[in-house]
């Protein structure tokens, strides 16, 4: 008998031929995801299990394991060699205090000439002659013993059924260039295309010292919070302080909303290329403010002519991201007070629908906008954020 953890995959089983390329990915990330505890990974035909870690973990790792993107569930299980007798004993003498149950068995081990109902029912009747003070009740039991009886010999008896974020394992889409701001949206931008299974890197602009430092250490911390969801990535930290005053200097006040956006995607293409990423990403949401209309967004992707920007929150209101980024434990550093550079020299009324032709005449009245660029991508911080599962 061993305690273990069956891992049971996600969509992965869509894959086909390629299914092993995508197993072998999610096995290297639970590995990486489980570094820190002392167990074993063991695999089998659709399953993997955590073995021989200490029973006083176990909460600890299938914490972490629901936060691996590409496992559809998770048990914790008992494990014994396949003998039906022996495992109603085992299940009688370790039942937690019910009154009712009932076991529901799945049969991969197809050597075993009974069908799956008939060794429920077997298992069932040896359990209530050991435990006579318990009752079946097929309908509406206190407690569901499942008992998996795989090909191999052994079987798992377990409880509890944990779902996961299931999705795709991180690394198996590319890699994308977040903008990370310190709002709400962005964290759960990157939280979503994660799940897709694409690498994360951020980037974030700093506007010092018109944006505090605690400003950039509340990016920081987002960036660790989604760490522990896509592992660790660089956080690329632009200087944007003198950009912002040449855009405010130079520009229209209702554009410069606008004009910030444009340099903030230039920016962000050019350093996701040298980071061999494929794409953009970012928090926007249709109609959400000023900066995120049709005609906004159209003005946007103006500036970046190589790479695609990804907006994974299009269609969601703010209720709906509010609440995916406490499910993920963002919401609270996210509200933080400390203003980000978007809310520096913030236009009382910013163009709604900015014209593609008068955004780009703004943006050509900044003198030396080139240099300015150049100056601010050659002065990047890195910041490594560190994976926090």
């Amino acid at each position: 008998m061993e305690n273990v953890i069956i891992i049971r995959f996600g969509e992965i089983f869509l894959k086909g031929k390629n299914k092993k390329h995508f197993e072998n990915l999610l096995e290297k990330n639970i590995k990486n995801a489980l570094s820190v505890y002392e167990c074993e990974i063991e695999k089998s035909h659709n399953r993997f299990y955590v073995a021989k870690y200490d029973k006083d973990i176990e909460t600890n790792l299938i914490e972490t394991l629901k936060k691996v993107f590409g496992i559809h569930s998770v048990s914790p299980a008992i494990k014994i060699p396949t003998d039906i007798t022996k495992v109603a004993e085992l299940i009688a003498n370790s039942l937690p205090n019910v009154n009712t149950f009932r076991v529901t068995v799945k049969r991969a081990d197809k050597t075993i000439n009974m069908t799956s109902t008939e060794i429920a029912g077997q298992i069932g009747g040896d359990i209530l002659q050991l435990r006579q003070d318990l009752k079946v009740d097929l309908h509406n039991p206190e407690l569901v013993i499942n008992v998996d009886i795989r090909e191999n010999k052994t079987s798992y008896i377990y409880y509890e059924n944990v779902k996961c974020y299931e999705g795709m394992p991180v690394g198996c889409s590319g890699k994308g260039m977040l903008l990370l701001s310190g709002g709400i949206d962005s964290p759960v931008a990157g939280f979503r295309m994660a799940k897709r299974g694409m690498q994360i890197n951020g980037i974030h602009f700093h506007s010092y010292p018109f944006t505090s430092l605690q400003a950039k250490q509340k990016v920081i911390d987002l960036g660790q919070i989604i760490s522990s969801y896509c592992g660790h990535f660089p956080l690329f930290v632009v200087p944007f302080t003198k950009i912002q005053q040449a855009i405010h200097k130079y520009c229209k006040e209702d554009f410069m909303i606008t004009v910030m956006r444009m340099i903030m995607v230039e920016i962000s293409e050019r350093i996701a290329i040298s980071q061999n990423c494929g794409a953009l990403i970012t928090g926007e949401s249709l109609g959400q403010v000023a900066s995120q209309t049709l005609e906004s967004i159209t003005v946007t992707n103006s500036r970046v002519k190589n790479l695609p920007i990804l907006r994974p929150l299009i269609d969601m209101d703010k209720t709906e991201i509010i609440k995916i980024s406490k499910d993920i434990n963002a919401f609270e550093t996210s509200i933080l007070p400390y203003e980000d550079c978007c809310t520096v020299f913030l236009p009382k009324n910013p163009v709604i629908k900015p014209k593609l032709s008068v955004a780009e005449a703004e943006y050509n009245k900044i003198i030396d906008l080139p240099q300015l660029i150049d100056e601010a991508i050659n002065n990047v911080e890195v910041v490594k954020i560190k994976n926090k599962r």
